[in-house]
Formats: C-alpha cells, structure tokens, sequence
C-alpha cells in the first residue's frame, strides 16, 4: 500500500479514498476568471485544482486567488503546474499547497536540477508543500532517452531517480505520475513503477491519467480503459481526466472511476458468456453514460493485456427515458469499435492526440480540434495531434503522423512525425495547410 501523504486538508494514499483532481483552463494572470472557474470546479466535486504557472508574474496572481477562494469559504487545495523554471516552482512552493514539477523540464542541466530540487524540498517542508513529480511520456529529456530509449522503462527509470532524490532529501510528502496518451505505454510504465516501489519498501502514491485524451466519447473510454486497467490492479490513488473540455465535464468521469474502483458503484452488466477469446456481454444500463463508463471499465484491462481480442455487447440501456436494444445495433457497434481503439487493439479512424488545454493555451483549442477531427474523418489509422502549446506538444505527439501546435499570437506549427515542417502559419490556414500536407504526402 502506498504510504499516505497530505495537500493541504486532503489525504492520498495510505488506505484513504481515491482523489478527484482536475486543472483549470484560464490563464492564471487572469484572476476573476480563475477563481470563478475555480469555483465552478469546486462545486462539481474537484477535490484538488491545478493551475499552471508559467512566469514569476503569475506566482502573485496565484496567491491572490488562493486568497480570493478563501475568502469565499473554498478550502479545496490548489497545486501550481510548472515547467521549465525551478525557479517559480521554488516560488510557488511558499504559495499553495501543492507544486507539480516535470523532471524532463526541471532543470536543462541534471547536476543544477539535483541542487536546486534540494531547494524546493526545503521550502516544501517549511511551508508544508506536496510535489508531484509529474513526468509525461512527452518531456523524458535527452540524457534518458539516450540511456534508455523512448519507453515506459525509460519513464521508470526517470521518476526513480527523482524519488531517490526525495528519499535522499528526508521528503516524502510526494505523489508520482507518469503520463502518457498511448494507453499501452501509460499502462506499462505504471506497473514498472509500482513493482520497483514495492521491490524498494518505499511505496509513493501515483497519480494516474492518460494525457492529450481528446474529448466526447473517445476521449472518455480511452481515460477510463487506461485509469481502471491500474485502480483495478490496486495502483493508483489520485485520478486526472483530461478531456479537450471544459474542465467541469472532467469531473462526473473521474467520480464514476474512483467510485467504482472505491467500491460504492458496479458495473450494470448482468451476464457474460465467453467463446474463446471473445465475450459476449449482456447490460442493464440505467443511462448512455454507464454504459459507456461500464463497458470501457469491464473490457479494456481485458483488451489491453490480450486476455480476450473481442467483445460482442447486448442488452439494454435508458437514454432520455427509452429503453433502447443493444444486440445488433448501430450504437453497440460504435461502442465495442472506441474500446478497441482505446485499446489499441483495432482501429477504425484516425487517433487523436489533443491536451485539454491549460492557461499556456493561446488559441481556441476545443473549436479547433473539433474542426481537424471533422476534416480528417476518413483519414482511418493515421495519428494526428492537436496541441495547446510547445511544453507537451512536439514530445507527446512523437507517435503522430501530423501535429498542429499552438505557438501564441495567432500562428501555428505544423510537424510531421517530430519535425515541423511549417512553422508561423496563421491560424485561420493552419488546418488548410495540414490537409495540403497530408494529401500531398499521400499522393
């Protein structure tokens, strides 16, 4: 079991209930907006809200909307997101309960990291600050993937030198993530991390996700395949759904997830017959909603791990009041296709890679990637990903065909596999030109 750790008035680990965390999409500088968007988050159940921090200027900000929540009777824990500057996560460190720092972007140089990691432990223990030590397949930096590879071992192996790091350092009010938007990478790192905690008897809580999920039902199935294939093995205690949303509609996902992996909610499916590697799955679904919830929870460990290679749904279940038959309809067969390409196991339209967006988003990022996914429909089994900004952007897409990052000021890069190919490209032919280059590419 993992040991049990405190953000503020909230525990992680040690035997406590799964903790629903979400992030804010406004920019921090923008304080009104924050702090009702935290309100919002806080009233749909959030029980941990991050902001991203991206410049000292907004250390202040963040501190007065602490202060402004407060104010307001709002105790939730706030946690500053920062990349790229030990410096403002050293900052921000005396300023909420909670500082997430990325080991791939931590420091350039790794002896300056170590030195000034020890910093921020120090302000941590004196101000009672948690870290999480969040790594995305994305960011692992070049000194690991030289020694390791881009892999989920390579992933392991980053974040174990940083927890030696805590241990070195006496500091263990620390949660863990590793993140990543392939569901079989994500999965994978996880479970080598958890197996080399356990093998040290030091057993740090995880927090889990899949990152860049996308968004609507896709997004949906492929957090909840990765999420539930680890809280059903008993590793994770802190759960994020990243969905290209607003971050509201996060929060409703990720309380089915730790309910049911809590164990105060069951799966509605009432029969299962097998036929060698395939099942055949009978539901009573009470809504649209769990079955999709319940269906991606009971079959995509199971897909996953190639425990079975096909799923047939039958049943029932209620939407806008109807019972409506599940054997043989169109709306079974689009389920069971999303869960095998969650799974990556078939698929049958192109994957999407997208971030739910942050306050480093500098562009309409749910309108845009809306509008790539409905202009790349037919583009079955290429891989392209729509990103807010630089900071995951090139690394979380190495496994896309096509990438669209937002650079700020109106203007987009455009990659191919991990190279961009345009770059300052307006926004408004930005998706014009990325349709150009792939027809091109394909002629």
């Amino acid at each position: 079991m993992a040991m049990k750790i405190k953000v503020g008035d909230v525990e992680i680990g040690g035997g406590s209930p799964i903790v629903v965390q979400t992030m804010c999409n406004t920019h921090t500088s923008d304080i009104e907006a924050s702090v009702a968007q935290c309100e919002r988050l806080y009233k749909a159940g959030a029980q941990l809200i991050r902001l991203t921090v991206p410049s000292m200027s907004q250390v202040e900000s963040l501190r007065e909307i602490k202060a402004r929540l407060r104010a307001k009777g709002i105790m939730t824990p706030l946690v500053a997101d920062v990349h790229f500057s030990s410096e403002i996560a050293i900052a921000a460190a005396e300023v909420v309960e909670k500082v997430r720092i990325n080991p791939g972007n931590f420091h350039k140089d790794h002896d300056k990291a170590k030195e000034q990691f020890a910093k921020l432990v120090e302000v941590c223990k004196a101000n009672g600050t948690a870290v999480r030590i969040g790594l995305n397949h994305g960011s692992l930096g070049e000194r690991i993937t030289n020694l390791y590879g881009n892999t989920p071992l390579a992933m392991k192996e980053a974040v174990m030198e940083w927890l030696n790091m805590c241990v070195e350092n006496d500091f263990f009010n620390v949660v863990v993530s590793l993140k990543a938007s392939n569901t079989h990478v994500m999965v994978e790192a996880y479970r080598l991390l958890a197996e080399e905690m356990q093998s040290k008897g030091v057993v740090f809580p995880l927090h889990l996700g899949v990152t860049e999920a996308g968004n609507g039902d896709g997004g949906r199935i492929k957090s909840a395949v990765g999420i539930s294939a680890l809280l059903s093995e008993g590793i994770g205690s802190t759960i994020r759904v990243s969905l290209t949303e607003d971050p509201e509609n996060e929060i409703p996902v990720a309380r089915y997830l730790a309910d049911r992996y809590d164990h105060r909610l069951y799966s509605s499916m009432v029969a299962i017959a097998l036929e060698g590697k395939k099942a055949i799955a009978t539901y009573r679904a009470p809504s649209r909603e769990r079955l999709l919830m319940d269906f991606s929870c009971d079959f995509g460990k199971r897909l996953l791990d190639k425990e079975l290679d096909e799923v047939e749904l039958r049943g029932t279940y209620v939407d806008n009041g109807e019972e409506k038959v599940l054997d043989g309809s169109e709306y079974a067969e689009y389920l069971t296709d999303e869960l095998m390409q969650a799974a990556r196991r078939r698929f049958y339209r192109p994957e999407y890679i997208a971030c739910p967006g942050c306050g480093r988003t500098m562009y309409n990022l749910e309108g845009t990637f809306e509008e790539v996914k409905r202009r790349t429909a037919h583009l079955k089994g290429m891989v392209i990903a729509v990103m807010g900004c630089i900071v995951n952007g090139p690394g979380e897409m190495a496994d896309a065909d096509w990438g669209y990052v937002g650079e700020g000021n109106g203007k987009v890069s455009i990659y191919k596999g991990k190279s961009p190919v345009l770059r300052h490209v307006p926004e408004t032919e930005a998706i014009d030109r990325l349709l150009e280059l792939i027809e091109k590419a394909d002629a």
